[in-house]
């Protein structure tokens, strides 16, 4: 028991250390900067978003925006305008379109630590910020110009203000109801409704219990788990997780009149954001539908080792209580329920809705870890805690070294470098030059223009000598350069080994 007593400090105390604090805390900055590099727009729609405030400074379209392919843009602005009021200031659109997404990482790791600090010790806040950190979700949607992260941060600071609510007992006062409304305004502005689906399911759950333990009289669970005498049902009633109506109802009839607004006034906004990526996400027609256990196996691997860790407290706990789950959730403290709730409810609606991917499900990764801080607090399992962090450390720092390196060897930017050697070239020659309509949206950006030319009007304006150079893939190329006068094809090309394993590949065309 000694040698046992002995471990278990000297696990503490290395977790304790305001070293290990910072090895974490830098190698978790260091990851979620580096883990999208070489930087580029060509997966996961980032070319539609970073397009948004692309348009917004170029044409001045600042409530609604279209993508690259002249399609209605389906988010919200307000990521949008975080981008272009970066762009203004930096000029640089690689770090406006970036930099929203970092920042919100790096807050909500910020607010993680606090929060599990103050409720449950340093150890368990180290724990807490390093799975948030040390996964294979939050690097890579660290940089990635999606809106991702700045939801998981909205969503995260309403559920941590109804976790303060919940685990003082306070009632709800008008100040936190409107810093919940500014909030899933904010919300709402981002993604649309989906905000509902990480919390309203949870608030469910525990409005649920506390009605329950009212209509039987029972005791304050955490007054029961703090040792405190036992109090009245009515003791309890300041412990709710729900802030009221008014703010849910205000944040939506402003969400509302945007919806209204682009109905009214953009064609096919009602076909594109209404019907196809609204309602179209709860069929199996327009998306494609995934199982409805999707999620789980995904959240487990994504998530590991913190999900193997989270399971191996909760089972450890159940066998101490002979496998009795009930009893289990009896004793859990009204805050930890919340938690729970939290992160249950909204993988359990997430998973209803047909249309999945595997970034959709973030937002519950933070509340997972304020679990996660609460189990360690409690169970005090110091010793498999460090060695979930060792190997976090070795698996995710491990596995984004080897998709950064492997990025710049297969030459992941090709697009992106072609299209910075065009610019450079363009701007030492004094060219005038159009991008030929093409597949990849993200050309488009590459070469900082707002629309792509058909064919025929490339022709027309090349001939009549209103262009200096065209930008077209080969296919196109091999069909429009008998048509162009004086016309041959560049040095710059893009990469072949990249191109070629997407099955096309892009050159330039100069007089």
């Amino acid at each position: 028991m000694r040698d046992v007593s002995t471990s278990l400090d000297i696990t503490s105390g290395l977790l304790e250390d305001r070293r290990t604090l910072w090895v974490v805390a830098a190698l978790i900055v260091v990851l979620f900067a580096i883990a999208n590099l070489p930087w580029q727009l060509d997966d996961y729609d980032q070319a539609k978003q970073a397009f948004t405030s692309f348009e917004m400074v170029k044409e001045g379209h600042w409530l609604y925006q279209h993508t690259p392919h002249e399609r209605v843009a389906t988010k919200p602005p307000v990521v949008g305008w975080m981008s272009a009021a970066l762009f203004g200031v930096t000029r640089s659109w690689e770090i406006a379109w970036r930099l929203p997404s970092l920042v919100a990482a790096l807050a909500l790791a910020f607010v993680l630590f606090r929060a599990a600090k103050d409720a449950y010790g340093k150890v368990a806040a180290v724990i807490a910020v390093g799975a948030f950190g040390l996964n294979l979700l939050s690097p890579r949607l660290a940089t990635l110009v999606r809106t991702d992260m700045p939801l998981a941060l909205v969503i995260f600071l309403i559920g941590l203000l109804i976790w303060q609510r919940v685990r003082h007992e306070d009632e709800w006062k008008l100040r936190d109801q409107v810093y919940v409304f500014v909030l899933l305004t904010a919300a709402m502005l981002i993604k649309g409704p989906i905000v509902y689906a990480f919390l309203l399911p949870g608030i469910a759950l525990f409005q649920w219990r506390v009605f329950k333990e009212r209509r039987l009289g029972q005791p304050s669970t955490a007054n029961l788990t703090a040792g405190k005498p036992s109090l009245p049902a009515s003791a309890t009633r300041s412990a709710s997780a729900w802030p009221g109506w008014w703010p849910w109802v205000a944040s939506l009839a402003i969400f509302l009149i945007w919806v209204g607004g682009g109905i009214r006034f953009q064609p096919g906004f009602y076909e594109e954001v209404v019907m196809r990526e609204f309602v179209g996400r709860f069929g199996e027609t327009i998306h494609r539908p995934q199982p409805l256990l999707f999620y789980l196996p995904h959240l487990l691997h994504k998530f590991a080792p913190w999900s193997v860790l989270m399971i191996g407290i909760a089972a450890v706990g159940l066998r101490s209580r002979n496998w009795h789950l009930r009893s289990m959730f009896r004793e859990l403290s009204p805050e930890t329920f919340w938690l729970l709730c939290w992160s249950v409810g909204g993988l359990i609606v997430m998973s209803l809705i047909p249309s999945k991917r595997v970034d959709r499900i973030f937002p519950v990764i933070p509340p997972l870890c304020l679990l996660l801080a609460a189990q360690v607090a409690l169970a005090r399992v110091y010793r498999w805690s460090a060695i979930a962090l060792a190997f976090a450390i070795v698996f995710t720092g491990g596995y984004t070294g080897w998709k950064v390196i492997t990025g710049y060897r297969d030459h992941r930017d090709a697009l992106a470098v072609f299209g910075r050697n065009i610019r450079h070239e363009a701007e030492a020659h004094y060219w005038r030059y159009e991008v030929v309509s093409a597949k990849d949206e993200g050309l488009l950006l590459y070469l900082r223009k707002t629309d792509f030319v058909k064919p025929a009007d490339a022709i027309t304006e090349w001939n009549t000598g209103n262009l200096d150079a065209l930008v077209a893939s080969k296919e196109k190329a091999a069909v429009l350069i008998p048509d162009l006068q004086g016309a041959a094809l560049s040095r710059l090309q893009s990469n072949e080994r990249e191109q070629n394993q997407k099955g096309r590949g892009y050159v330039l065309i100069t007089r």
